[in-house]
């Protein structure tokens, strides 16, 4: 159920109507939005009376929610979240590029994309200290220290840190070192590993499933904002098909669908959802034109010497091209400033 406050509604008749929601021994999420309060209900297996709520003082309505899914939808909130990691944003008027390699090798390698990373504007630097690898034979990261090294690149360059964590404790690491927690296709529905990251301070970027549909996806990010964080952030990365000619099949209609239904930012890894580094830029400007808020970009100063997902990954020279590329094409399409 969903619980719709008036426009003037004070935040005592708000905290009120939580308290009744508490007491009933369900869960409530107040979402304030640009127009009015709304108080969403979960916890509860069956239907909510609605005339617990309706003579509420500061309360216009009470409406029954029956989509799968509560807390990501435009029903609560309207206006698009913007997540906000510090000064930098994911979901505002300014494209977000979240750039670096797929793994972090060496001091000197993260440094060396860092420094280009920075050079292009981007508020975001992207590494994998730990790295599931379909072989155990693969390169598996260099875990804590990797880490360590993500947080000298933030105090050296004052980007933000966006890095996956394959399990609980390794969100209890990155809530150390990093600033985003991301959490990969294949733990997209690792039920209890989206709880714990629900109950963080960090941000979540939320990758899509290899196989994951629209409502799967969606119900994922829901897991995370029913434990309380609301900073989600989805990303298509490509999904499985027979196509041979890429990695993945980037679903770049995700984009538009997702803002049919969601109020949380998307972004697009063109990287994962192609495999090869001459289908980067291309759909890179297509995700932009679609609606992205930002992209992931895999960056590596040698590609060919890269321990992990060398070709995918972009020179220097050829990701600093795209940035200029993407954000002439953001410029295009995003609505003027209001005022």
């Amino acid at each position: 159920m969903l619980i719709v406050m008036k426009a003037d509604a004070t935040e005592r008749e708000v905290a009120d109507v939580v308290h009744i929601i508490q007491e009933l021994g369900f869960r409530a999420h107040p979402v304030p939005g640009e127009q009015r309060t709304a108080v969403c209900i979960t916890g509860n297996q069956g239907a909510v009376d609605p005339s617990h709520f309706e003579n509420l003082p500061g309360v216009a309505e009470a409406i029954r929610v029956s989509k799968p899914y509560k807390l990501i939808t435009l029903d609560l909130k309207p206006e698009k979240t913007i997540v906000r990691v510090g000064d930098a944003t994911i979901g505002g008027e300014e494209l977000a590029i979240i750039a670096g390699p797929c793994a972090i090798e060496s001091r000197a390698q993260a440094f060396a994309v860092a420094e280009a990373v920075r050079r292009s504007g981007a508020r975001f630097f992207r590494g994998g200290a730990f790295k599931p690898r379909t072989s155990p034979y693969a390169f598996q990261g260099l875990g804590e220290e990797g880490l360590k090294i993500l947080a000298d690149v933030r105090e050296a360059y004052g980007l933000k840190i966006v890095t996956e964590a394959l399990d609980e404790h390794g969100v209890d690491l990155v809530e150390r070192y990093g600033d985003v927690i991301q959490l990969g296709a294949r733990n997209m529905q690792n039920f209890t590993l989206l709880k714990r990251a629900g109950r963080s301070h960090l941000p979540v970027l939320l990758k899509r499933g290899l196989s994951a549909t629209l409502d799967e996806w969606l119900l994922a990010a829901e897991y995370i904002m029913g434990e309380g964080n609301y900073n989600v952030i989805l990303c298509e990365r490509g999904v499985r098909t027979f196509a041979q000619h890429t990695r993945n099949t980037l679903d770049l209609a995700a984009v538009p669908a997702v803002r049919r239904l969601s109020h949380l930012p998307v972004v697009v890894d063109p990287s994962h959802g192609t495999g090869h580094n001459y289908m980067v830029a291309p759909l890179a400007r297509a995700g932009v034109a679609t609606g992205a808020d930002g992209l992931i970009i895999e960056v590596h100063d040698q590609p060919e010497k890269a321990l992990s997902d060398g070709a995918q990954a972009l020179t220097l020279e050829q990701y600093e091209r795209l940035v200029t590329e993407v954000r002439a094409i953001h410029e295009v399409i995003a609505p003027a400033p209001v005022g």
